[in-house]
Formats: structure tokens, C-alpha cells, sequence
């Protein structure tokens, strides 16, 4: 088929190679403009916008997918398809019945399992045991459109949204590849979503991840996982923002208030696979160990340095 691809960041990056190595012609690009990025907030193009530079495609980059001249320009392209994977803004209507085969979108879960734009962060948060993605046909609907094809993946107990999402980029991309040669060939058919089993999992903000030390240990370690890497999660410390990476269970240390910090090992002395000390923040249940912090204006940096730098003191608390 005659494809123009739509996406954005990183992670559409699979998708796009599998579909120029693939029998499919991908003929254009339609990615984010321009915008900036990093901690110089420099001008910079998309990923996907460079893919597309590397391999000399014609890049279409709207403002929005409502500009007459994009939709002009899209319309005389004649795709057959679309495929979508993190595009980053709403298709308007008239455009979706444009191509033949419409608008095909990989999401990042088992639909109709956390439509929305943060399908991986929601199955770490709420502990989910497995997880996938789907390939559906876009409608006016929050993806609400019939599905094609899924792929599942087992999440991992020390799965952060990143590595998830990473390999759920790979496996989704073979995917994607597979719906669109079902539907050339006529064989492969959508089918619409069940009524139940939907859940909607919205962008978490930066408010969203702020750790509260009164929850149980394993629900501030599936908020970290699920924070990581973006937008981070968070608590204050000495009254500064403290990121906080990646933490570990430890129900074998000593009892700790929620949130009070502490340095030395659990009550089992030193442990057989050879962790070191380590800096330990108490839960509404239990005790978990940092790993990685990043101090306002500071680069991440392990825990146990950085409780050497700040000087632990009894009554210091993270809040």
C-alpha cells in the first residue's frame, strides 16, 4: 500500500523503520512541528522528523491537522493509509475517511483497556500484570475505533513506564506492519471494542506524581515506575523539590515513620547479595530503598551520595 506516516517522538521510531523495510511504500511523513526541547529549550525537529530527513521522504508538519493547505497537501498525496503511532494531536473528521484504509493507530494497550494518552504509565500505576497494544481504526472517538490485531506483554515487577514502553514500541511495530498486510490482502477485518473493561488513563501531570509517604510501599513503587522517566516522580525534602527515581521494597529494615529518611542497613545486617547500605524512606506500611535522586538544579545521582552531601539529620523527613 501507499502510506504516509503520522507520529512524533521516539518511540513511533520502530513503527516507521518496520514500515520501510517493509513491501508497504511510505511516501511522506507527517509529524509535530518545531518546538522547543532540553534544558536550553533549543528549536528542535521531531525524531520522526529526522527519520524522515535520513531517508529523504517529504515531511508535512501542520500546526494543526485543521489547516486547509495540510489537508490539501495530504489529499493529493492519495494515500491508501495512515498509520499512527504518538502523533500528538486530534485528527478532524473529514480527514478520516480521506484514505482508503483510514487512519490505523498503534496504542499502547489492550483496548479498551486505558484509552488515553498515557496508557503504559496507568498499567504500571494500578499494578497491572499484563499489558500490550492495538492496532484500531481512528474515529471521532477517544479510541473508541475497532481493532485490527493486539500483541500482549507481561509487565515486569521492576518495569518503569520507559522499558515497558520501549519494548512495546518493537513488538507493536511488527504489529502495525502485519495490520496493514492484512488489509491490503482483504483479510484482515476490525472489530468493535466491547462496552466493558474501559478505563482512561489521562497524561499524568507533574501534581499527579508527587509521592505520598502515607501509602503503602508498593503503591509509591508502582507511582515511581510509573513516573520514570517522564514527568518524574517527586517529593520535597528540607522544603526543595527531590526527584526520585526507581525504589526497592525493603520489609526487612527497621521500622520507619511515613516519609523520614535514614541511612544503614535492615535488621538482617549485611544482605547476601551484597546491596550496600543504602538510604531508606518509610511508607504507610513499610520501608523502601532510594536508588537515584536528583536535587533541584542537579544532575540524578545515587541516593547514598547524596545523603552523604546533605548530612542525614534524625528529624529530616521527606514531605
Amino acid at each position: 500500500m501507499r502510506v504516509v506516516f503520522a507520529g512524533t517522538p521516539a518511540v513511533a521510531l520502530p513503527s516507521l523503520d518496520a514500515l520501510l523495510a517493509s513491501d508497504h511504500e511510505v511516501v511522506a511523513v507527517i509529524t509535530r512541528p518545531d518546538a522547543p526541547a532540553g534544558r536550553g529549550r533549543r528549536t528542535t525537529s521531531s525524531p520522526v522528523a529526522d527519520r524522515a530527513r535520513d531517508h529523504g521522504l517529504a515531511t508535512l508538519t501542520p500546526q494543526t491537522p485543521r489547516d486547509p493547505e495540510f489537508q490539501g497537501a495530504l489529499a493529493e498525496i492519495q494515500p491508501d493509509c495512515v498509520p499512527v503511532v504518538a502523533f500528538g494531536a486530534l485528527i478532524p473528521p473529514v480527514l478520516l475517511d480521506l484514505p482508503e484504509h483510514g487512519w490505523v493507530n498503534l496504542h499502547f494497550s489492550l483496548l479498551p483497556a486505558w484509552r488515553g494518552a498515557a496508557p503504559v504509565q496507568h498499567a504500571v500505576l494500578y499494578g497491572d500484570e499484563i499489558t500490550g497494544a492495538s492496532t484500531f481504526r481512528l474515529e471521532a472517538g477517544l479510541d473508541t475505533g475497532p481493532v485490527f490485531g493486539v500483541v500482549t506483554e507481561r509487565i515486569r515487577a521492576d518495569d518503569t513506564s520507559g522499558a515497558l514502553l520501549e519494548r512495546l514500541a518493537l513488538s507493536g511495530s511488527r504489529l502495525l506492519v502485519a495490520t496493514l498486510d492484512g488489509l491490503a490482502s482483504g483479510e484482515c477485518v476490525g472489530v468493535p471494542q466491547p462496552s466493558d473493561g474501559i478505563s482512561l488513563a489521562p497524561k499524568l501531570s507533574v501534581d499527579d506524581v508527587r509521592i505520598d509517604w502515607s501509602a503503602p510501599a508498593n503503591r509509591v513503587d508502582r507511582l515511581v515506575r510509573a513516573a520514570t522517566p517522564s514527568p518524574g516522580a517527586w517529593t520535597t525534602f528540607r522544603e526543595r523539590r527531590l526527584k526520585v527515581g526507581p525504589v526497592r521494597l525493603d520489609p526487612a529494615s527497621p521500622p520507619l515513620a511515613p516519609g523520614e529518611v535514614a541511612e544503614g542497613r535492615g535488621v538482617d545486617g549485611d544482605r547476601a547479595d551484597g546491596d550496600s547500605a543504602g538510604v531508606r524512606v518509610g511508607t504507610g506500611d513499610g520501608v523502601v530503598r532510594l536508588g537515584h535522586v536528583q536535587p533541584e538544579g542537579k544532575a540524578m545521582m545515587d541516593a547514598e551520595a547524596w545523603a552523604r552531601g546533605v548530612r542525614l539529620e534524625p528529624a529530616d523527613r521527606c514531605r
